[in-house]
């Protein structure tokens, strides 16, 4: 499914336009949906690239599904005249898509702490490697440079091969 790239009616003047509005909403809510869940399961099994892979289509989306909302905003009054139950079934999707983006968040907050903490213990493991231990605690020899402990950490080289 493609986002609408034509422009919604600013003002509703009747039920099918009504309708149709609506239904745009709950198409591009649903696909959002799907992207959002898709990604939520590769980022899970830690494939991130296969994750993010649709960061386009997702944005598109996201900007359609934002305009969506903006044009039932200005035509509230019309959408309740003329689509009262659609409206209910608007909001109750958007509570159940209110859920998926939670989870979703909550699943690339997770990644992100996950890959930080990896790094970090990388480096702090890679560092401690090369710090001279004097009866079992940390020692840093005296520079001759003036440059202290700082100046002897290396910088970090991940390999993206892996």
């Amino acid at each position: 499914m493609q986002p609408a790239t034509e422009t919604k009616p600013a003002r509703i003047v009747d039920r099918a336009g009504a309708d149709a509005l609506i239904a745009h909403i709950l198409q591009t809510m649903r696909a959002l949906e799907e992207i959002l869940t898709e990604e939520g399961g590769h980022v899970r099994a830690g494939r991130l690239r296969q994750g993010l892979s649709q960061t386009e289509r997702k944005t598109a989306l996201a900007a359609s599904y934002m305009q969506g909302l903006e044009v039932a905003k200005a035509n509230a009054i019309a959408l309740a005249r003329f689509a009262p139950e659609a409206i209910e079934g608007l909001k109750a999707a958007h509570r159940r898509f209110a859920d998926v983006v939670q989870t979703s968040q909550v699943v690339l907050a997770t990644a992100r702490t996950v890959s930080e903490s990896l790094v970090k213990s990388l480096a702090e493991d890679m560092n401690r490697s090369r710090t001279a231990t004097v009866y079992g605690r940390p020692s840093q020899p005296p520079s001759p440079y003036g440059r202290g402990a700082a100046g002897r950490s290396q910088p970090l080289v991940l390999s993206r091969s892996l």
